[in-house]
């Protein structure tokens, strides 16, 4: 993933000592840089949950108890926009104290909880559905360690701050540390009814209710003391974040299907992307994921941002506007920059604030810098927009740059990695866990390394400028560019190429080796369009084949291959993104029934996980009545898993939308399988809005594209407006 992301604090972690496992399934909220992830009782048990700012977890427990034991557990839920956590609830046998005894059953609990500018809003709801008074002993435990996001990741540190000890007063619950970096974190827990006993660790409660009385107990958490909790700040809360997200959902084109559960999923992935995407003062970014990755990653907001192009270019407008801030100016071995490159990852923890890990601002990727001025690219094409273009010039020209003088370190025209230091990744490209690249006899070759994918990234990169640049009237650069393309396709064509194999080989190492492996790498090679029609169709259907179409998706790795393990990161295992960016490539090469195959199975695969793709799941062959196996850390949800959808159903669709000549196309459309109509409403297209309406009638596909409320036409062949 996520990368540095996707992967633990170190590619290397993810596979070697993984990520800390509490009890599954986990849920998640966010609002900005505050996230909270908690198990299905809605308690934090402090091991890879909990409530985090800016990379610091400021709660690391809270278990809720009912005479002393753990609720039965009814059931849990997220609400369709991703504001809310509920859970439903009911007591084991309670002790007598004074009253009647309320055996299993009695009372029903509901737990409601939402986040809100850094503050965790819940409402406790007690009703008691027996015919007697009940005494209700409540208990809740907290606690707040301050670890750093990579100490809960698993990182050890030498030396920490200063943990003032918890000062328990009134009502309220005080925790605060200052880091080695000289900062203080601080945490409030703030109860609306004062606890008949409170400790720094614990607050009880003894609530007696009558026959069908119902009461309600409001907590907050923020790192300030504020007013006591009501419900009155609990609903003016609730209403703002509410109407934060309604705000994020309603961007972009809007999609609708004849299918219930196909509009389930788009629903659902339309509102984890709005979960994750953050304002920032550049513009709206998506962060990478929930828990190990919400905060700014280059790779995986670029590759969200393309994926929803089509219906939303101003997602890709602010990841370009972020990236391009925080361009590297210097070179750093420890962050892996050079003048030119676009950043890979940003925390905001002590432990990179001091130098204890790169990850501060850290732009070890090796295709991060080609996707971005791809992006860009692909962003003017959509768009038309050559204002944005031109101002953004001046960073496109030093990212195209570093790819040109520093992307090349062995000087054969290939674009390669090697980590500046041992802090860094080893391996840069999007599969950076340590084990990811290898050659056919398993060993791992030496660096400089030179992935597959990058390449095309890069091809995309200079032909992209070239056209830019002719726009501008700068034909010099053009030729220039434009050539540097064609070399670059001629060079891959010639080195990666494994004529016996009908495929491209995984990457080429430092000595000039290429690694004979069958990866999905080159499936990113069709996204980028540099593979010629003949190889494209090949390796279309080597990928359609067995050995990398699980049934669910395409496995990383085709099976049979040394390290091949469908329980692996990178090594046999299944990304949504992954798959989609494979897809849009076939399709740019005319692929249709395979891309519609492709795109039911992670339909199913989503019925299977509630709707919401996870970041990836195992490899193993689908098996009848059986379902997709889930990989334990995977992120949920996770930015580019929402978006594959995004980017599948426009490869089915085969929609491309021309700004520069104001038209939307349709190419030899296909429905998803069991949706037999499909309306896509307000894709902005300059000054115009267009509309488009397909349906199915037995094997025929016809859509109608409606430009500012009048029709342009009807198709059973192609189309465009």
């Amino acid at each position: 993933m996520d990368d540095a992301a996707h992967v633990p604090p170190q590619a290397a972690e993810q596979e070697s000592t993984g990520e800390p496992r509490p009890p599954f399934p986990l849920y998640a909220l966010k609002d900005h840089d505050t996230f909270l992830v908690a198990d299905a009782f809605g308690d934090i048990g402090g091991v890879g949950d909990g409530l985090f700012h800016n990379d610091t977890r400021v709660l690391s427990k809270f278990r809720l108890t009912l005479g002393g034991e753990a609720p039965s557990h009814l059931s849990s839920s997220m609400s369709q926009d991703n504001v809310f956590f509920n859970c439903h609830a009911t007591n084991q046998n309670l002790p007598l104290l004074g009253a009647g005894a309320a055996p299993h059953g009695t009372i029903h609990l509901e737990r409601k909880r939402f986040l809100w500018d850094q503050r965790c809003y819940e409402r406790l709801t007690f009703t008691n559905y027996s015919r007697d008074l009940v005494m209700l002993p409540v208990s809740l435990e907290f606690e707040a360690d301050f670890n750093d996001m990579f100490e809960v990741r698993g990182s050890k540190r030498g030396a920490r701050g200063l943990r003032t000890p918890p000062v328990a007063e009134g009502r309220s619950v005080r925790f605060a540390y200052t880091g080695l970096d000289k900062v203080e974190r601080s945490s409030v827990i703030s109860f609306s009814e004062p606890p008949g006993r409170l400790s720094p660790s614990r607050a009880d409660f003894l609530f007696m209710l009558s026959a069908d009385d119902r009461f309600e107990l409001y907590v907050e958490i923020g790192p300030a003391l504020a007013p006591p909790p009501t419900r009155q700040r609990w609903r003016e809360a609730a209403a703002r974040a509410r109407l934060s997200m309604r705000q994020r959902t309603r961007r972009g084109a809007r999609l609708h299907s004849s299918g219930r559960l196909f509009n389930e999923w788009l629903d659902k992935s339309r509102a984890d992307l709005a979960l994750l995407t953050t304002e920032l003062d550049t513009g709206p970014y998506p962060y990478a994921g929930i828990p190990w990755f919400s905060t700014p990653f280059g790779r995986d907001a670029i590759i969200t941002a393309w994926q929803v192009l089509w219906i939303q270019p101003e997602l890709a407008r602010g990841v370009l506007s972020y990236l391009g801030k925080h361009q590297a100016v210097e070179i750093s071995a420890f962050q892996d920059s050079a003048p030119g490159k676009i950043m890979h990852e940003t925390r905001r923890g002590e432990m990179t604030a001091l130098g204890e890990l790169p990850f501060g601002r850290y732009y070890g990727g090796v295709d991060t810098t080609p996707l971005f001025v791809g992006l860009a690219c692909a962003y003017a094409e959509r768009t038309g927009d050559m204002a944005y273009i031109d101002g953004l010039w001046p960073v496109l020209l030093k990212a195209i740059g570093w790819i040109e003088q520093f992307g090349d370190s062995n000087g054969d025209g290939l674009i390669d990695y090697a980590r500046g230091a041992t802090s860094g990744l080893s391996n840069q490209n999007w599969k950076d866990s340590e084990d990811s690249v290898f050659h056919a006899d398993g060993k791992f070759p030496v660096g400089p390394i030179a992935v597959v994918e990058v390449q095309g990234y890069a091809f995309a990169a200079f032909r992209g400028m070239a056209d830019l640049a002719r726009r501008r009237g700068d034909a010099a650069n053009a030729r220039r560019w434009a050539k540097r393309a064609e070399t670059l396709r001629q060079t891959v064509e010639d080195r990666f190429w494994m004529e016996d194999q009908g495929f491209y080989a995984m990457a080429i190492d430092g000595a000039g080796k290429p690694c004979r492996v069958k990866g999905s790498n080159p499936g990113h090679l069709l996204f980028s369009g540099l593979p010629s029609p003949e190889r494209a169709k090949r390796v279309t259907e080597t990928l359609l084949g067995s050995a990398f179409h699980a049934g669910w998706g395409l496995r990383t790795l085709a099976s049979g291959e040394p390290r091949f393990n469908p329980m692996s990161y990178h090594n046999g295992s299944i990304w949504p993104h992954d798959t989609a960016l494979c897809v849009l490539g076939m399709a740019r090469y005319g692929e249709r029934h395979g891309v519609v195959r492709m795109l039911a199975g992670l339909f199913e695969t989503a019925t299977h996980f509630e709707m919401r793709l996870p970041e990836l799941f195992c490899g193993f062959s689908r098996a009848a009545g059986e379902p997709p196996v889930a990989y334990p850390v995977a992120c949920l949800p996770q930015a580019w898993a929402a978006g594959s959808v995004f980017m599948m159903l426009q490869a089915c669709l085969g929609v491309t939308v021309d700004g520069w000549k104001g038209k939307v196309t349709l190419n030899d459309p296909r429905l998803p399988i069991g949706v037999d109509r499909l309306d896509i409403d307000s894709i902005v297209l300059g000054d115009k809005v267009v509309d488009i309406r397909l349906s199915r009638t037995g094997d025929r596909t016809r859509a109608r594209i409606n430009r500012q409320g009048s029709t342009a036409g009807v198709w059973p062949g192609r189309l465009a407006c």
